[in-house]
């Protein structure tokens, strides 16, 4: 049993992603070290197929419902304190959802020099340590908001591929829209490294520039890299994934626990803060005669005098806008719901939240909504991380256990 292993393993259905094909073989059994763990979604997302041998966040909160749900004891201490003894054996894959908020157009802009975002250089010197100890994992994948492509003029990405190619890994990125599988608006970037000693499947790479997945912010990060960095670049070759069936309005709760529905002035005042385009939407809807669920973020917006106020935007695409880490009220998304003349509102619920990440209803949450918006707002979405999996972690992985 691992070191940090209590008893057994909560099993939590795979989430709902449809293949394009239908592998011949099961995926083959590979092992990972998980940083920056949160709430385990990449465990969720990887499958019972893989086996973790460390699990690392420097959160109580997040160990905490960490263990809760997959009876695990995550090693909850600071990045920087965490040595190579603490890393059992040696493992297919690191992953890494290391702090976004430097590198978030929201953030201060601090980049890789922040101390949050900044926790990258502590783990890589973990990944250059095990080099030295001939334990490299074979794969190393990192996931960070879009923003860590252009953060200080696109020299923090050019300092993480520098970093890839200093430790010994070809590597190659993409950016894909949760979207895509969920009824939730959250494009992330994943870079995915392979030891120079490991073969890629000739099916993988070489997909050149033109992909949904190779964003144009992606295409010119990439030509901003010196001429030995695009050397070592794999144009990572994904499937369009089919058309997700799921809309916001299946994923909301009819009677939630965590929140209540607001009283009708409170929604009022929230529908007085919208401006006459967003106001037109709740018209339009109501004009359906039919029960109609939208989101609602409240932001600061400068208006034509150069006067900042305090805004409403709604959106009614069956789609939920990117959930955020609740930093204030301002960052907590809304629900409104309009049904002919009845229009009501009330906070998203935190099952809600779990469910727009693609977490099974038998998560356990925590029970103070804040930390648990919290949890799932700092995540990565689990139908994301299992078509990584599928299309490109799991055939790397079998073609070098079959060499």
């Amino acid at each position: 049993m691992p070191p940090h292993s209590i008893t057994g393993q909560l099993e939590l259905p795979l989430p709902p992603v449809q293949r394009t094909a239908t592998p011949v073989n099961p995926p083959p059994a590979g092992t990972f070290y998980e940083f920056f763990a949160g709430a385990g979604m990449v465990r969720a997302g990887l499958g019972r197929n893989w086996t973790s041998l460390f699990v690392n966040d420097f959160s109580r909160q997040k160990a905490s419902s960490y263990r809760c749900n997959w009876h695990w004891e995550p090693v909850c201490q600071d990045i920087r304190d965490v040595t190579p003894e603490q890393l059992p054996g040696s493992s297919d894959m690191a992953w890494a959802s290391f702090p976004c908020q430097d590198l978030s157009l929201a953030g201060r802009g601090d980049g890789l020099d922040g101390d949050r975002s900044g926790t990258f250089w502590p783990f890589w010197n973990l990944m250059l340590k095990l080099k030295e100890q001939d334990r490299a994992p074979t794969m190393v994948v990192l996931e960070n908001v879009c923003g860590a492509l252009t953060s200080h003029n696109g020299r923090d990405f050019i300092s993480i591929c520098d970093a890839m190619y200093e430790g010994g890994y070809r590597f190659g990125a993409v950016v894909v829209d949760a979207a895509m599988f969920l009824p939730q608006s959250r494009p992330r970037l994943f870079v995915i490294g392979v030891c120079r000693q490991a073969q890629v499947p000739r099916m993988l790479a070489g997909a050149g520039q033109r992909s949904i997945f190779h964003t144009g912010s992606l295409v010119k990060a990439f030509r901003r890299l010196p001429e030995s960095l695009r050397q070592e670049w794999i144009w990572w070759k994904l499937p369009v994934p089919p058309g997700r069936s799921a809309q916001l309005a299946d994923l909301i709760e009819e009677a939630p626990t965590s929140v209540s529905w607001h009283h009708p002035d409170e929604t009022a005042k929230l529908l007085n803060l919208m401006n006459e385009r967003h106001q037109a939407k709740v018209k339009e809807m109501r004009r359906l005669e039919r029960r109609v669920v939208g989101t609602v973020y409240r932001r600061t917006r400068t208006d034509s005098n150069g006067a900042k106020a305090l805004r409403a935007e709604v959106r009614f695409d069956g789609v939920a806008g990117c959930l955020r880490t609740p930093t204030g009220g301002s960052s907590r998304q809304l629900v409104l719901e309009v049904e002919g003349a009845r229009t009501r509102s009330r906070l998203m619920s935190s099952r809600e939240t779990a469910r727009l990440m693609g977490l099974p209803d038998s998560y356990v949450l925590p029970e103070n909504y804040n930390e648990a918006y919290h949890l799932t707002g700092d995540g990565v979405a689990v139908p994301v991380v299992r078509f990584l999996a599928e299309e490109i972690l799991e055939p790397v992985l079998a073609l070098n256990q079959s060499g």
